[in-house]
């Protein structure tokens, strides 16, 4: 590849700007640049040709007009080595441009604010995106430069080569640069597919990306092949964003239950833990004491279960957590962050994976509404995320005697922790500790039953507990199997066609019972 001779920089991000275009200069490489970009090129001290007098043309329209002009787009466009390209260049004037430094208007970041639609189509970028596409087009002789974090590698590569950069490399540019240009045009998309929508209504076109974060082993079985994309529009805690402090690679298994177990420790206030296989609950509680506590508790909701599952903590780790997991297999511990002497007692066991999620101790307040898709073939389901509260203390109370403080206390418990138990889902509780959990079976009072022998095989007693079901029970049998185990109150959404049954049961065996009004399906 030849040097780099010429290079156009526009940016919005000057985040180690200065020192890269010093180094471009360094080489002898002359630099155009527009507005605001070559006012701090000026500032520092670089020598900068203005857009205006590079083209012949002055900038207008408060700037919507700079760029877009023959001589900017030829000087990329043309193929060097195409002889009518150079003849024409030659006759136009056009200088060649080879190397292009871009990042595009913030138009994400402005929406996000809750700018007015006048302002959002004002933070548009067209000359950007126009540019950074002619240049990855013709990359065979453009380097386009959309990403600050690519500065030093490609200084690296100049200095190696004495100020060119391969064909291979601007070809990586180029794609990432298209990347970039899909990335914002389906942001623009999206947002103004928002605006004057009734009620409830979802755009007519919906387009997302993701970037690839890991190549797996394998997915969901052997056979199987799998990748790992992040959402980076995602601003909130996040497998995405996650650290991993230690331990192998995730696995697909891993992402899909530490992903429920991270949803789910983002309910509790109090120092609490959460231990899910295969995305479902089979141990949490809560402390206030200590989160060693609370582990040890969740752990004694299901051992045999909770073997190669996935831990979620929302305190930071602790030797006394720590020494707690002990010799237990853990797949994966997701944690807002960990003590020194916690890592040094985890790091010694080789099969664990450690994750810190600082955003995790915001609890509940980090979540924020997002979209969330499933595919099915041929097509793509799109739903709101289930933020749904209801508070307890203010739900319907629908038998003859309300809940006591401490019933409703495990209630409110019970009721954060069903919502993440899939359908059809029942469980038993206490204030402070999942006791039974019956998950995924195709009638709820068989979810009851499971949930009660699961509780007997861990040694755990129902009687005074609670139970919670994520819908209504459709007949009586679920409250009768529910009062046979000595639960003493329940809390349901209510809805069925035998409500009144399902409340004289629970009459009958002196139980109370309130409705939510609001289903919790998880499928």
């Amino acid at each position: 590849m030849p040097k780099i001779e010429r290079a156009l920089i526009s940016v919005t991000d000057k985040g180690g700007l200065v020192d890269f275009v010093k180094g471009l200069a360094s080489f002898g490489v002359e630099i155009i640049s527009t507005g605001g970009t070559a006012k701090v090129l000026k500032e520092s001290g670089v020598d900068v040709v203005e857009i205006s007098d590079f083209t012949g043309f002055p900038e207008m329209m408060d700037g919507r007009l700079k760029t877009l002009h023959p001589k900017v787009h030829g000087g990329m466009l043309a193929l060097r080595d195409n002889p009518e390209h150079v003849a024409a260049m030659k006759k136009e004037g056009i200088k060649p441009i080879d190397m292009l430094v871009v990042n595009l208007y913030r138009f994400e970041d402005t929406v996000a604010r809750g700018a007015s639609l006048e302002h959002a189509i004002e933070n548009i970028d067209i000359g950007g995106p126009a540019m950074v596409r002619a240049a990855s087009k013709n990359y065979r002789f453009v380097s386009v430069v959309t990403d600050p974090a690519d500065y030093p590698k490609i200084m690296d590569e100049m200095r190696a080569s004495g100020g060119s950069v391969s064909e291979k490399t601007n070809f990586n540019l180029a794609r990432n640069a298209f990347s970039l240009t899909a990335r914002y045009d389906a942001a623009i998309s999206n947002h103004l597919q928002s605006l004057d929508v009734e009620e409830g209504e979802f755009p007519l076109t919906y387009t997302a990306q993701y970037r690839r974060r890991q190549i797996m082993r394998y997915g969901e079985n052997p056979h199987q092949k799998a990748a790992f994309y992040t959402d980076l529009s995602v601003n909130q805690p996040s497998l995405g964003g996650a650290e991993q402090l230690w331990g192998k690679e995730l696995s697909y298994n891993n992402i899909m239950d530490a992903d429920a177990a991270l949803d789910l420790i983002l309910e509790f206030e109090k120092p609490a833990c959460v231990i899910l296989k295969h995305s479902n609950p089979c141990g949490a509680a809560q402390s206030d004491t200590s989160l060693a506590e609370a582990y040890v508790k969740a752990f004694g909701v299901d051992k045999v279960s909770a073997f190669g599952g996935i831990v979620g903590l929302n305190r930071t780790m602790d030797a006394d957590t720590a020494k707690a997991i002990g010799d237990v297999f853990t797949e994966v511990v997701i944690a807002p962050d960990y003590t020194k002497e916690a890592l040094d007692i985890l790091m010694q066991k080789k099969n664990i994976r450690l994750l810190k999620i600082p955003e995790i101790a915001a609890g509940r307040s980090a979540k924020k509404p997002l979209l969330y898709t499933r595919r099915v073939v041929g097509g793509l389901l799109l739903q709101e995320r289930d933020l749904g509260d209801v508070d307890l203390s203010k739900a319907q109370v629908v038998t003859k005697r309300g809940p006591t403080p401490d019933e409703m206390e495990a209630l409110k418990f019970a009721w954060k922790i069903v919502r993440y138990v899939k359908s059809n889902a029942v469980i038993y509780a206490t204030k402070d500790q999942l006791v039974g959990v019956g998950a995924g079976q195709m009638s709820r009072v068989d979810s009851s039953r499971l949930a009660i022998i699961k509780a007997g095989n861990a040694g755990l007693s129902t009687r005074g507990t609670v139970v919670a079901s994520d819908a209504f029970f459709p007949f009586r049998d679920g409250i009768d199997e529910a009062a046979n185990a000595g639960a003493t109150a329940a809390v349901q959404p209510g809805g069925s066609v035998r409500d009144q049954e399902v409340v004289e049961a629970a009459n009958e065996h002196g139980m109370a019972m309130i409705f939510t009004g609001m289903r919790h399906f998880r499928h």
